[in-house]
């Protein structure tokens, strides 16, 4: 367990460390926020390094107009015009810094995912490992990092209290200060909110982080996005975020003093006192709240964390998800299928997602599936979809799916032309970019391995042959197919060969008095580098 004395002289050393850091990731830049760059529709914020916009001086970047996609959407979101994050971000600016080569940021500041150095030429890819494998003061760290995270401003980001038309169409900017974990708690539910359409009225069917092909990409980003901002804010360069395998999981192994918080003793809707997540404070989970004066989450405090795993709906959620389910899920070939939301069958992405039966691939919303079952059974803070980042399971177990996601990725190597280009829910088309990410970030551009982005998962390392075997499977089934004519090609070749080779002796023999300057067989050596040897399996 995490003694007192230890977190306090770590907490200190973390502190420290922030006078001379500065984190940065996110939601609208601190220095986009303002009347200017509001009515100007830009932000393209000057690059430290030479002070010209997006750092256009050293060749970083320059401030361009935004790329919109023209690709037509699904029907599941019948307006126009009323919701802030359509086009995302043009209602708010139509001009950004667009990076050249390896730099990335919204001033072009940093290195894209997977790359470091002064000139971020140097690749890198690091290892996100099992939280059981983490030794104590690995754990500890992690543990310390995000509560210093929770409770350290974020210095380069903001987050809007108010939609656009609220304030005034910019002239009146409505933005506050937030914590560097609520940061990310605050995007979560920005993405996943409804949309407020006047008076009483809201429409529901909109979400631009899951029930779409988007699920996967758009978190895929906001963990990477989590992980640097955890990286800069401790200078801790080589920090990655564990996962929490859950496969065959009898109930939360996590939710445990030692790791994420146990039960309380007398209540058993909250967490133990003697975790350190106990003193946390949720935001934004009052989404009926919000709906009725149609208002945005202003991320003020709403009560500690709730989670009583185990005491949810049984017949919602009967189980945690198997070794089988997960197999089953990386067996289905399509990545996304039909109506591309949650009633899409055999879709990968939805079984994933949890709104299709793990064991059919048939879409069933009354039932929770692989990565809905986990947030279902945690029965708390991580139940409800737009607040579920504010406890601290919701990172290891996101990262666990996003390996599964990378598994299936390696399996079945799609082409980027397998994600869906047109006719997706709003927000979720290949070329549109993710809300409410600024830098922007298009969803295609994460339906890659993460190998790419420069990370990888222990558990995908360890058995090097399977990635190989992976490989070798199609192969392997046609062989099998045709196993009768492969063995009777070999007997019938054989029997060939021994009777060309006797007939060649013979010849050999016969002409053994022949001269080396008439013998075919003998080849110029500038002849022989130009000979290509091919094979065909």
């Amino acid at each position: 367990m995490l003694s007192c004395c230890s977190v306090s002289m770590l907490l200190f050393a973390l502190g420290f460390l922030l006078v001379i850091l500065q984190p940065s990731t996110g939601q609208f830049p601190r220095v986009c926020a303002n009347v200017q760059s509001l009515l100007s529709k830009e932000c393209c914020p000057p690059w430290d390094g030479d002070g010209s916009p997006c750092g256009e001086l050293s060749s970083r970047g320059s401030c361009q107009n935004i790329l919109l996609s023209q690709a037509p959407l699904g029907p599941q979101f019948p307006f126009s015009g009323v919701d802030d994050r359509e086009d995302w971000p043009s209602v708010f600016y139509n001009r950004t810094c667009r990076c050249e080569g390896n730099f990335m940021g919204f001033s072009c500041g940093e290195c894209k995912f997977g790359f470091s150095g002064i000139n971020c030429t140097e690749r890198q890819v690091k290892t996100r490992r099992n939280i059981f494998q983490l030794t104590i003061s690995e754990k500890n760290k992690f543990l310390a990092y995000l509560n210093l995270a929770k409770n350290i401003p974020s210095q380069d980001y903001v987050i809007a209290t108010g939609t656009y038309a609220q304030m005034n169409n910019g002239s009146n900017p409505m933005f506050r200060d937030i914590s560097v974990y609520d940061l990310f708690v605050w995007m979560h539910y920005y993405a996943s909110r409804d949309t407020l359409l006047g008076g009483s009225n809201v429409w529901r069917d909109i979400d631009f982080a899951h029930e779409a092909p988007g699920f996967l990409p758009w978190h895929r980003v906001f963990l990477l996005m989590w992980e640097r901002q955890i990286q800069r804010i401790t200078g801790d360069e080589n920090f990655t975020i564990p996962y929490w395998d859950w496969r065959d999981a009898e109930d939360c192994e996590v939710c445990n003093d030692e790791y994420m918080g146990g039960r309380h003793p007398t209540n058993p809707n909250l967490l133990s006192p003697a975790s350190i997540f106990s003193s946390w404070q949720v935001i934004c989970t009052q989404s009926e709240e919000y709906n009725s004066q149609q208002a945005l989450c202003s991320a003020t405090s709403e009560g500690p964390i709730r989670r009583n795993p185990g005491n949810n709906d049984k017949s919602r959620t009967p189980r945690l998800p198997s070794s089988a389910d997960v197999e089953f899920c990386l067996s289905l070939t399509q990545y996304e299928s039909g109506p591309m939301d949650k009633m899409a069958n055999y879709s990968f992405r939805n079984t994933l997602e949890g709104f299709a039966d793990p064991q059919t691939a048939i879409s069933n919303p009354a039932q929770s599936g692989l990565h809905n079952a986990l947030h279902i059974y945690m029965n708390g803070s991580m139940s409800q979809v737009q607040g579920s980042a504010n406890d601290p399971i919701f990172v290891l177990h996101h990262a666990f799916v996003d390996s599964i996601f990378e598994r299936w990725l390696r399996r079945h190597r799609p082409m980027l032309e397998v994600y869906p280009a047109a006719h997706a829910p709003i927000g979720h088309n290949r070329e549109n970019y993710m809300v409410p990410f600024i830098p922007l970030y298009r969803n295609g551009e994460f339906f890659k391995s993460s190998r790419e982005l420069g990370y990888d998962y222990e558990y995908l390392q360890e058995p090097a042959l399977q990635s190989f075997q992976d490989f070798l499977t199609p192969y392997l089934q046609q062989a099998r197919q045709i196993w009768a004519w492969l063995v009777g090609a070999a007997v019938f070749g054989g029997i060939v060969t021994a009777v060309l080779t006797g007939l060649i002796r013979a010849c050999q023999k016969k002409k053994g008095e022949t001269s080396s300057e008439i013998q075919p067989l003998l080849i110029e050596s500038e002849d022989y580098n130009n000979i290509s040897y091919q094979s065909n399996f």
